[in-house]
């Protein structure tokens, strides 16, 4: 019995430090932020205000992942965007689409759950948008779409600037993104969304716990 409960204790042991040492150096547990319209608009379908995440933090962000960096014009809030292009990239954002380096990313399909409602950050008001999957980087990814909405977002045609990043909201009607803030510090963005261990309705909604997010 007591090596039974010496090997337990062990366990428990080694199991903390294991975790404290991947917390310190690689990733880290965060609730995305509510009460912040913008913010909570602009990231879905992939994420809602409330959810709790993993974020990775032992290599840096690369073209493709979901960042969460300060934003340029106030780094007290956070932005949580998608890395579309780096220094020396060409960019198009037009409507739900990007062209990067001449190369428009495409769609594969619908989502799972092909439509989703959302609080128009300004008005308050339910916007039901459709959800599809795009490939960006090789990677696909949920994004809301614009099209069937008459009032679309900023028009943009531009090179990214060296040590750089251009982000682009999964969000493509209600952004929060380089087309309201500039291009962002490279060095700024440390962190990214991997994974969401529950959503903000809590740990009985099934089919949004336990999820890589891509």
């Amino acid at each position: 019995m007591r090596k039974v409960l010496r090997f337990s204790l062990w366990t428990v042991i080694i199991l903390a430090a294991v975790v404290a040492l991947a917390r310190a150096t690689a990733l880290r547990w965060w609730r995305v932020p509510e009460g912040d319209p913008y913010l909570e608009a602009s990231v879905a379908p992939t994420l809602r205000g409330g959810d709790l995440v993993l974020l990775w933090r032992l290599t840096k962000p690369k073209p493709g992942d979901l960042v969460v960096c300060p934003e340029p014009e106030a780094p007290e809030r956070v932005v949580i965007a998608r890395v579309a292009a780096e220094g020396g990239d060409s960019i198009e954002v037009t409507g739900s689409d990007i062209t990067l380096n001449n190369r428009r990313a495409g769609t594969t399909e619908a989502c799972k759950q092909q439509k989703f409602t959302v609080a128009h950050p300004s008005t308050g008001a339910e916007v039901e948008q459709t959800c599809q999957m795009e490939v960006l980087h090789g990677r696909a990814h949920m994004r809301g779409s614009a099209a069937g909405h008459g009032v679309q977002p900023a028009q943009v045609n531009t090179i990214v600037d060296r040590g750089k990043l251009f982000l682009v909201s999964d969000n493509r009607l209600l952004t929060y993104d380089s087309r309201e803030f500039g291009q962002v510090e490279a060095e700024s963005c440390t962190e990214f969304v991997f994974f969401r261990l529950v959503s903000r309705a809590g740990f009985f909604d099934v089919e949004s716990r336990m999820v890589y997010v891509r």
